[in-house]
Order: structure tokens, then sequence, then C-alpha cells
């Protein structure tokens, strides 16, 4: 049973209230009483946003957007973002989309915890995904609150972090011999792979959210490749050890989507990744990102 819901006070769209009703798990909240197919209030937006830095993932069921809506939406809370290695879909330059056909074979996309786009030097502020084609079964996407990882990391293991500087590089996942590269075929997703994924940047791997100041980790092994003036065998087990510590269960919650579901997440506070379960059933969702953060 979800927790009980709690009513925002602003008025919004003929005087209703927002409700927000917590998932119960380490993060995620589920969104009613606003329709996104219309503008919206200062008032109403910036109800949202709250409860968008207080929960890290916000659901919205039953909204019939358009991908007009999906971008008004969007930046309400931010300018568009940069996707550096997807294109966008036919007629719109901010709009990826995020597909797998019934009978697709390769790998599974975005499978691994992540933090969205991390080896940027403005990494983006947010995310915003909208179901289309939601299969019947599976596909669940998992959020692992990141503040709550480092709130319950033991004193001599965040000893081992506290201070460090993460090299983040795109190379293994987007390089043109990366996991999405030349090698990978039959793919429905429109990603783009290119030599500028071995482009690396850096950033504190503990960082402080720059609305909130709660401070928490900042991505995980994959896009972080490593920390700087550190050898590679000292960083590689520390590696390994941050990732099994970031996806533990108590800081995970599982999201499962419908049909005409917008779900939105806070880039600097979540880790995510995907799940599969659903051969043999089309799936799409669209998706924008919110730019970063430049505090």
């Amino acid at each position: 049973m979800l927790p009980k819901a709690r009513l925002l006070p602003p008025k919004h769209q003929k005087g209703n209230l927002i409700r927000i009703t917590p998932s119960g798990q380490a993060c995620g909240a589920q969104v009613t009483g606003v329709d996104l197919t219309k503008p919206l209030s200062d008032e109403t937006v910036a109800a949202i946003r709250s409860a968008w830095l207080e929960h890290h993932v916000l659901s919205f069921p039953d909204q019939a957007m358009s991908d007009d809506d999906l971008e008004r939406f969007t930046r309400y809370f931010g300018d568009f973002g940069h996707d550096p290695f997807f294109d966008p879909i036919a007629g719109r330059e901010h709009i990826a989309a995020i597909r797998r056909d019934a009978d697709e074979k390769s790998p599974l996309f975005a499978e691994n915890w992540h933090s969205d786009w991390s080896f940027q030097a403005h990494p983006p502020a947010g995310t915003c995904l909208f179901g289309i084609t939601i299969p019947p079964v599976g596909g669940d996407t998992w959020f692992a609150n990141q503040h709550a990882a480092l709130d319950a990391m033991p004193d001599d293991m965040r000893a081992q972090y506290e201070g460090l500087t993460a090299i983040h590089s795109a190379q293994m996942a987007y390089a043109p011999d990366g996991a999405y590269g030349e090698k990978d075929e039959g793919r429905s997703m429109a990603i783009r792979p290119d030599e500028s994924a071995r482009e690396i940047q850096t950033h504190s791997l503990v960082r402080e959210h720059p609305e909130t100041g709660r401070p928490g980790l900042f991505s995980c092994m994959g896009y972080i490749i490593g920390f700087q003036g550190m050898e590679q065998q000292q960083a590689l087990p520390l590696l390994q050890q941050l990732y099994a510590w970031q996806s533990r269960d108590e800081f995970v919650y599982r999201h499962q989507w419908q049909a005409n579901m917008l779900t939105m997440w806070v880039n600097r506070s979540v880790l995510h990744c995907a799940t599969g379960g659903y051969d043999g059933h089309d799936r799409l969702l669209h998706r924008t990102t919110i730019s970063a953060y430049q505090a």
C-alpha cells in the first residue's frame, strides 16, 4: 500500500489541488490533480519543482501528452540539455526516442546503473521520459537514491571516497569500439557513436545539490573510469566497491510504467537503469533532457 498522499496548497487549473503520493520506497512519488496537456501556472510549477527536489523521481499518470506538451513541460524546469549521442526524432530538435522493437535481439539499452551524461562539463539537471507504447510485462526502470546511499555509508568506507575527483568518459558506451559502437547491430534506437566519446571530464564524487545543498554521490563505474591522481589498479577496486554499495536494495525505487505516463528525475540525486522482461513486445518512450545547473 502506498503511503498517504498529501495535498500541496497551490491551486491551479480550475481550483484543483496537486496530490503527491510517495512510493514508500527509497525515493519516488506519483503526482495527480494536474493536467500536463495544458499550460501550468507559476504556482503549479513551483509546487512540482518542490516535490521533485524532495522525492527525486516524479511520475504523472494519465497524461495524453503530445510532443509539444512534452517540450513545454520540460522548459518549465530549465533549458533543453544536449544529448550528444542520440539522434532526435523527425521534426524535433530536443526529443529522442527510447525504442525497442518486439523482434529486437541487440543487448538491452541502458541496463547498467548510470547518471545521464555525467561525462559532460555541465551534466543535465534532469530527464523527462514519456511512455507511449508500454509492454504488458517487464520494462521497469530502477532508480537508486544517491543522497541516501551517502548518508548510510559507514564512516570508514566514506573516508575512502571523500575528497576524490572522479574522471568521467563515455568511451565504454559511445566510442566507435564501445558497447553502442560499430559492432552494435540491429538496434532500433537512433544512437550515434563518435570519437568525441573518448574525451574526459572531472567532477567531485561527493557533490552538494545546487538547490537543496544536500550532499550525495554523483555517477558510478561505467561513466566514471578512474580517480584523479590515482593509479588504475588502486581505483578499480574502489569503483567496484562503490558500484555495489550505490545500488543496494535499500536505496532503490522500482518504477512501473504505464502508457501516457510522464516520469521526471533529478539527475544529480539518483542513478537509474533499465530492465527487460518484455521480449516480443514493442516499447517506445519519448525523452527530453533538462539543461545543467550552472550554480
